[in-house]
């Protein structure tokens, strides 16, 4: 059988003040740029049109083509490449062309090829698919998508309650709403746009980010029971340690898919599989360097004086009743 990582000895503690200092270097300036700029939404949020066509060669740049659409009565059209320089995306989805959803996708779709035919000839492309959200479904996609995070994390929090002490509990919300931020912050800096696949990579970063946290903890509390006498800040390094092959081999087949999917999936999947990459890594990264020190520092800063009196008094009590049940009987 394979043994990757067994018996380690690393000090993975004494770095929280390394870990500390890239966590706030990655999510600070992320979560300024997303309150000053916010995120790019696609269309299934924000309602327009999506039409997708593919340009017989030689294909115009896409200056040209935003040129044409301008000179067309559509100056805020987006163009992206899609696939192959020949192939391009247009979203409209300005306040005016939104409006016009109502009256379905077919509205914009005809100035959008109205414009091009003027410019470039109708046998010059050919159209591949043509989608429309309205305004109302948009806006009722987004209430959505925010209620199913909330109910991920409502969930998170009723499971931690159930499964551990609140002192591991904190430590591990904490850890979680570090991951999510992180991820956030990452999605601004990829410029990657808010979609219903990036909103399913984000549930799933959540569920990744506790599991791997979960797995840590559950270590640590056999670990109490087994070293009563070990300290914590040992106890949360033998842990880790002994946690670490897991940790190695499911992130590196679970990194090994996705990189797949990034370079082979496609433009349409490779959003989702670029949030749930940088998840597994900072998922993987809060449960050693993250989760385990605030663990330690929540212990430090409200200890268990009651738990631990309540052990001793127990202790005390149960040795007086050996020595009284070992005594030997007075001679008469």
């Amino acid at each position: 059988m394979l043994r990757v990582l067994h018996n380690t000895n690393i000090d993975f503690i004494r770095l929280w003040r390394v870990s500390t200092a890239f966590s706030l270097l990655l999510i600070i300036p992320g979560l300024i740029w997303i309150i000053v700029g916010g995120f790019h939404y696609s269309i299934e949020f924000t309602g327009g049109t999506l039409k997708r066509i593919e340009f017989r060669d030689p294909a115009p740049s896409v200056a040209d083509v935003r040129a044409a659409l301008a000179a067309g009565g559509l100056p805020q059209v987006e163009i992206q490449t899609f696939g192959s320089p020949n192939e391009l995306i247009m979203r409209a989805q300005d306040p005016e062309t939104v409006a016009q959803q109502d009256a379905g996708a077919e509205v914009v779709s005809r100035q959008i090829t109205a414009a091009l035919d003027a410019r470039f000839g109708r046998e010059a492309y050919e159209v591949k698919s043509t989608e429309g959200v309205g305004p109302k479904v948009g806006s009722e996609l987004r209430r959505n998508a925010l209620i199913a995070l909330g109910i991920a994390f409502l969930t998170t929090l009723i499971y931690l309650a159930w499964r551990f002490e609140w002192r591991f509990g904190l430590a591990a919300v904490l850890a979680t709403i570090h991951d999510i931020l992180a991820t956030l912050a990452f999605m601004k800096y990829m410029n990657i746009e808010i979609s219903l696949f990036v909103v399913g990579a984000l549930l799933t970063v959540i569920g990744y980010s506790l599991n791997d946290t979960v797995v840590v903890f559950d270590r640590v509390r056999e670990n109490l029971k087994k070293f009563p006498k070990t300290g914590l800040y040992d106890l949360l390094n033998r842990s880790v340690n002994e946690t670490l092959p897991r940790t190695v081999l499911t992130g590196s087949t679970t990194l090994a898919t996705l990189l797949s999917l990034i370079i082979f999936g496609g433009t349409v999947i490779r959003p989702f599989a670029w949030v749930l990459l940088w998840g597994i890594i900072i998922g993987t990264f809060s449960s050693v360097y993250v989760a385990s020190p605030l663990l330690l520092w929540i212990s430090h800063k409200w200890p268990r004086h009651a738990a631990t009196s309540g052990r001793a008094d127990r202790l005390a009590q149960a040795t007086r009743k050996t020595e009284r049940d070992t005594r030997p009987a007075p001679v008469r």
